[in-house]
């Protein structure tokens, strides 16, 4: 459920250059660019949402179907500061002048085009608060290998407040005394979804931070933000979907959500 006070606009990173996917935005998925396919399912949720890029084909790609996109720098470090050089920009463009207290802006990577418009929502849930993401629980069909993956980042949060206490590329918490074997049964584990909401305000001062020990240790610049005393909260959500980070990624996530057991995934 919206808050009536905030304003909602999804940002969308996008960027041609990648070591493992070079124009990744722009592969096609059953007759559509994967940058459609994100902007898409972000548009069943939200009234305003914006593809933030730096490359002159993903541009002109949105305007052919029809969607909002700014050009901003190539030399953004991150997609956090390429999502608030496109705020500004679209903030300057409007009519009538926002209230960055009263704008939620929310970054949507812009390589998962199966994004369920349920996770959008639970993110949404979270406000009135600074920042919020999403984390999905680990389950007993989870393998060790799963969960202690660095690729697939974990969180530890606090049931009372909501809010994230550490993010790590490793196994936490630690389960003192048992047996690696037995951990996914009993201990709770949550996987890092990599979506995250800003406070227009906030979203402004966290690009201008500089970072953190903690953040260069893990390089997860979250923790930047929980080091500098910046509220997280979390939202649980059941479902995921794929990220798309090699061609090999491409092939397998077509596979999986065209398939007719509707368990594995969402629509194309």
């Amino acid at each position: 459920m919206q808050n009536d006070m905030q304003q909602y606009i999804g940002i969308i990173p996008a960027r041609y250059a990648s070591t493992r996917f070079p124009g990744k935005p722009l592969a096609d998925i059953c007759g559509k660019p994967m940058i459609q396919r994100v902007y898409e399912q972000a548009r069943k949720v939200l009234d305003t949402v914006i593809v933030a890029t730096d490359d002159e084909r993903i541009f002109a790609c949105v305007k052919g179907f029809g969607g909002q996109v700014v050009m901003t720098s190539p030399d953004h470090k991150c997609g956090t500061d390429r999502v608030e050089e496109a705020y500004e920009i679209y903030k300057r463009g409007q009519a009538q002048p926002l209230t960055d207290e009263e704008v939620v802006v929310i970054n949507i990577q812009g390589d998962e085009p199966f994004i369920q418009p349920a996770q959008i929502e639970a993110i949404m849930s979270c406000f009135p608060t600074e920042i919020a993401t999403l984390v999905k629980p680990f389950t007993k069909e989870d393998t060790w290998e799963d969960l202690e993956n660095p690729n697939s980042p974990k969180v530890v949060w606090s049931e009372q407040t909501g809010e994230a206490i550490y993010f790590s590329r490793s196994v936490i918490p630690h389960l003192r005394g048992v047996d690696r074997s037995d951990w996914l049964l009993r201990g709770k584990f949550y996987r890092h979804i990599g979506m995250y909401a800003y406070r227009a305000d906030v979203l402004k001062r966290i690009t201008r931070m500089e970072q953190t020990p903690l953040e260069l240790a893990e390089s997860l610049e979250q923790l930047r933000w929980i080091e500098n005393g910046v509220k997280v909260k979390v939202a649980v959500c059941e479902t995921y979907s794929m990220g798309i980070d090699t061609p090999e990624d491409l092939e397998e996530a077509i596979k999986r959500e065209t398939s007719p057991d509707p368990s594995k995934g969402g629509e194309l």
